[in-house]
């Protein structure tokens, strides 16, 4: 967990946050599943990751049960720990919800009436843009779960916001597969961080109509042709 400690600077003492091996441990995990290092249905091995990421078994366990908890690992019995199986099928029915509870979103927060969660699109679309200089696939589909996760907010309904986020890490996850298809298919880093930037257009635009039709096309459109070319 995050623990919070004084340290002693110019201006005397400040605080910082610094995060425990069981954190860390996570952290690098989560993005070796999110870059696709470690590939879906793949076996953990304790051995093996205690060894590569320099840490005991006890703080490895830990960490594997919060991204068990995340849904991105799943244990089997006698077997061990496993990267959760998602087949292009579940990413795309996750995409689906995820579009959807955007759409909603959109219908009821649509003109925009609190600017402030534009100017946080903005940062989060600039933080893609870099990330996508960078060919930092990882920090990129963290940033385009903020850039999609301020979008739901420009909707006042908390309960919605709460339902989205319950399934951050999945997401996240099913992000990854959908960029992982969409630069076999469509495009590259660079375009698409262009594509989030005309979703964001719309939506300022304040044109109900015109952001839907961006929306309607834009996380789970690049499964249905993955799919249909999986299936041939």
């Amino acid at each position: 967990m995050k623990t919070t400690k004084l340290v002693r600077g110019d201006s005397g003492l400040h605080p910082v946050e610094s995060y425990s091996l069981v954190d860390l441990a996570a952290d690098e995990i989560r993005r070796q599943i999110f870059e696709g290092e470690l590939v879906s249905g793949e076996r953990l091995g304790e051995e093996w990751l205690t060894s590569k990421l320099e840490i005991s078994r006890p703080p490895l366990r830990e960490a594997l049960r919060i991204l068990e908890s995340e849904g991105l690992v799943e244990r089997r019995p006698r077997r061990g720990s496993f990267v959760t199986t998602f087949t292009p099928k579940d990413a795309h029915d996750i995409l689906v919800i995820r579009t959807g509870l955007e759409r909603m979103a959109f219908e009821s927060g649509i003109p925009v009436a609190d600017r402030s969660r534009l100017v946080q699109a903005h940062a989060a679309l600039a933080e893609m843009d870099a990330c996508a200089r960078a060919d930092d696939r990882a920090a990129l589909i963290r940033a385009g779960y903020a850039f999609h996760w301020t979008l739901v907010q420009i909707s006042d309904n908390s309960r919605l916001q709460a339902i989205y986020a319950s399934v951050q890490q999945q997401i996240k996850m099913c992000m990854a597969l959908n960029l992982i298809a969409r630069e076999r298919y469509f495009e590259d880093l660079t375009e698409h961080v262009a594509r989030h930037r005309q979703l964001l257009e719309a939506v300022e635009s304040g044109d109900l109509r015109r952001a839907l039709a961006e929306l309607a096309d834009h996380g789970a459109g690049s499964f249905e042709r993955y799919l249909r070319d999986d299936s041939e």
